[in-house]
């Protein structure tokens, strides 16, 4: 058991006999009210997601979580699969459960799944990928006053902002926690 102020980002608890994975925490403490934390949880066997309230002092019993280090291989219409590069087994993961890592997977992409209870559920991405800019505007020469950006076209689908002298053809690193520019690879 651990108190509800312990609560972070990718636990796993049982709340109301079910395990759930926390996908957000947030400590509130209102002007007269006394202290509380609002998380947001995804119960692992129906995938429905949930925001759910505790008291600061609450007691919460922790689910134990096993993390597996994967590499994605491909996509199709099962889903997204994965390789474990020790056993060469493949794991194929549901487009809910990876949400906007999606986004970001290349082929042989090393990714952390977390298991609880035997059950993939949820998918920890690099702090950054290097992805191929695709599809880019041509940036207008001198249009350099200020931090101008422009959108860009990755390998995988996904559109970000990059600074101007971003061309199409070059590889750029991304931040996958809130999906922005962070350099050339």
């Amino acid at each position: 058991m651990a108190a509800a102020n312990d609560l972070r980002k990718g636990m796993a608890i049982k709340y109301n006999g079910n395990t759930a994975i926390v996908l957000e925490v947030h400590h509130r403490t209102p002007g007269n009210l006394r202290a509380f934390v609002q998380a947001i949880i995804r119960y692992i066997n129906t995938g429905k997601s949930a925001d759910v309230r505790f008291g600061s002092t609450d007691k919460v019993e922790l689910v134990d979580i096993n993390r597996a280090t994967l590499e994605f291989s491909y996509k199709d219409h099962n889903g997204y699969h994965f390789m474990d590069p020790e056993t060469y087994e493949t794991v194929t993961l549901q487009d809910n459960l990876l949400g906007e890592a999606k986004d970001f997977l290349v082929e042989n992409l090393p990714v952390q799944v977390l298991y609880a209870e035997a059950k993939a559920v949820q998918v920890e991405l690099p702090a950054s990928v290097s992805l191929k800019v695709i599809e880019s505007a041509e940036g207008l020469r001198g249009d350099t006053a200020s931090n101008v950006t422009k959108p860009a076209k990755l390998e995988t689908g996904k559109t970000i902002n990059v600074p101007l002298f971003i061309k199409e053809g070059e590889t750029i690193k991304i931040d996958t926690r809130t999906g922005a520019y962070m350099g050339r690879a």
